[in-house]
């Protein structure tokens, strides 16, 4: 058999999610925080037809605001669907890596090149986690925890796109 649905019983990581509950499924990316490896990565990857469908092109305020409001959004879905887990920032809620790498792609320059430099740039400074990253990941809880580190993750991604797309 090609495809099958994975079977959420045989892992006790994912004891409490329900895939039918839209707030699950949006935390969990709509089912691509699933592997047990590498979720992030496949989360992230995930996001990148969002973002074509969704905000390729939108002029910046506009865009803008759907990082606010996909920010506080998260927060919440991020918050519940923990505690529906019992896990702090289970590895397969990528709702924040979706507003990381929306983040990192905004004022994107044109082309595929750019779209792969930013998901390199976002998962490097998401597993990495320098300095501050890393103490708001262990010191922030809850929804805004899981949310915030993303966010500037995102953000130093961007910065360094940025930087790179200006001087080079």
């Amino acid at each position: 058999m090609l495809s099958r649905r994975p079977d959420l019983n045989s892992r006790p990581d994912l004891k409490g999610l329900n895939l039918k509950n839209p707030i699950h499924l949006l935390a969990f990316g709509l089912g691509s925080g699933l592997p047990k490896t590498a979720p992030g990565t496949f989360g992230t990857l995930a996001a990148i037809p969002v973002w074509l469908l969704l905000l390729q092109g939108v002029p910046t305020l506009p865009y803008i605001g759907v990082l606010l409001a996909g920010f506080a959004f998260g927060v919440v879905l991020c918050e519940f669907t923990s505690r529906d887990l019992g896990v702090h920032d289970h590895g397969g809620i990528v709702w924040d890596e979706w507003i990381g790498l929306w983040i990192t792609y905004l004022w994107l320059p044109d082309g595929w090149g750019w779209v792969l430099y930013g998901f390199l740039l976002f998962r490097l400074f998401d597993i990495a986690k320098p300095w501050p990253i890393k103490w708001l990941d262990k010191k922030v809880h809850g929804g805004f925890g899981i949310m915030i580190d993303d966010v500037l993750a995102g953000i130093f991604a961007l910065a360094v796109l940025q930087f790179t797309a200006v001087f080079f």
